[in-house]
């Protein structure tokens, strides 16, 4: 039998990975007690929030703030707008970002480098706001819900993800042999690439939605039609600007208004956040993979 020596943790070893511990919970409680406090806030009285006397768990709970925004109709136009934004505007990136990142991952391809290289001078330099600004009014996308489609309709890092995700996963091997029993590139693409692909895509379908999702500042450059607002413009009226008196209109009670208004803030952000938190556990199981071996080789 081969001896196998054990290392035994020195007390430094120990001291280290006690700190450690400490440090992840320190950096749980951060990130998580935000969390907890807004679900407690959004099911708790107006006048307990207002008073200050909710600081981790629902007190006198109850669904008043829910009610209130799940009744104005305006939410629910910015959630169907949203929603279509998200759908629409994820399926037309992802089918671009496959379209540039396997071609771009092929040896074979004429003027990868350079095509490589004027994707990644985009990262670097931009235009600018007023540039992009006068570019979609020159096209004639200003007001139409193209405007928060177009423009951001390919993002250089998903490609250069994706495209590090092919090179690792499809041989050169598997093409060739595809080759030699008749299939075209855009049917190996098709049949062979995209059914071994599913971390990445996955990962980047994730990317592409959480960002148009929360996407807002197109939206209120571009827009100026209030049917054609995602959901995050009425968010951010109401967490910002403070706007949402009309939401409350059946209130008649001016510090009951302002106390609903308050509670409406933290409403109507978990209101907003249930798509993403209900898609994220199907593609959970993909993201880490997908991320680690889109990563590993350039």
């Amino acid at each position: 039998m081969k001896e196998q020596s054990i290392r035994q943790e020195t007390g430094g070893d120990k001291l280290f990975s006690f700190g450690i511990i400490i440090l992840s919970c320190l950096i749980l409680v951060a990130v998580l007690y935000p969390l907890i406090y807004v679900v407690s806030a959004s099911l708790s009285s107006p006048s307990a929030l207002m008073s200050g006397r909710v600081w981790l768990l629902p007190v006198e709970p109850g669904l008043q703030g829910y009610k209130a925004v799940i009744e104005h109709k305006d939410v629910w136009t910015g959630y169907a707008n949203s929603i279509f934004y998200t759908a629409v505007g994820t399926c037309i990136n992802v089918i671009l970002t496959l379209a540039a990142a396997y071609p771009l991952s092929r040896k074979d391809l004429s003027g990868r480098k350079f095509i490589l290289l004027m994707f990644t001078f985009t990262m670097i330099f931009s235009g600018g706001m007023i540039p992009t600004y006068l570019l979609v009014k020159d096209l004639g996308l200003l007001n139409t819900r193209w405007a928060l489609l177009i423009p951001n309709a390919l993002s250089v890092f998903n490609v250069i993800v994706a495209m590090s995700f092919f090179r690792s996963n499809i041989p050169d091997e598997l093409l060739e042999s595809a080759k030699i029993d008749g299939c075209g590139n855009f049917r190996f693409m098709w049949s062979v690439v995209l059914p071994v692909s599913g971390a990445i895509v996955a990962v980047i379908t994730l990317f592409y939605a959480v960002d148009h999702w929360n996407s807002f500042f197109d939206a209120l450059l571009y827009l100026s039609d209030k049917n054609k607002y995602p959901l995050q413009i009425f968010l951010r009226e109401i967490l910002l600007l403070n706007t949402s008196d009309n939401l409350t209109l059946n209130v008649a009670d001016q510090n009951q208004r302002l106390y609903l208004n308050e509670l409406l803030k933290y409403s109507l952000i978990i209101f907003a956040s249930l798509p993403l938190i209900i898609m994220y556990p199907f593609v959970q199981k993909h993201f880490v993979k997908g991320v680690m071996i889109g990563s590993l080789k350039g």
